[in-house]
């Protein structure tokens, strides 16, 4: 499995505790985020790993902002990318078997780093239901 990870300056401790966690688990790891608290404009660091998955470079993708808001946004605006924001194990879960969810967006700012790890965990873990889930993620897309 290959996961590209994108953050700007308040998700880069969460970004390096995540990347320890998924090599940890023999994962393979682009990282698009930056590595300092500098700051910067998520965008710049959110579209690569956006794209990395729409074009199956990346099997997943995990995204850190501040709000995990403008992450999110910015990643949705790619073809192909389902991003959801979740603060909590069980919207992860349910953002994957439900949505089919192919990008984490996490909030730094509001959910501990502990959280955090759990929550990417589940994201990894957790397998799309399909079925009647199915025709709803094909509406999605704009045509």
């Amino acid at each position: 499995m290959k996961i590209a990870i994108g953050n700007d300056h308040a998700g880069t401790e969460y970004k390096l505790a995540i990347i320890g966690l998924l090599k940890s688990m023999d994962i393979e790891v682009i990282n698009h985020g930056t590595d300092g608290n500098d700051s910067v404009d998520y965008a710049d660091f959110i579209h690569p790993v956006a794209s990395d998955v729409g074009a199956d470079k990346a099997d997943l993708g995990i995204i850190i902002c501040g709000s995990g808001n403008g992450a999110c946004m910015t990643a949705n605006k790619h073809q192909k990318i389902r991003a959801s924001l979740c603060w909590t194990t069980e919207i992860v879960k349910l953002a994957k078997e439900h949505n089919d969810a192919n990008i984490l967006s996490l909030p730094a700012r509001f959910i501990s780093l502990s959280q955090a790890l759990e929550m990417v965990k589940v994201f990894i873990d957790t397998p799309f239901e399909g079925g009647r889930h199915e025709r709803r993620i094909e509406k999605i897309p704009c045509k």
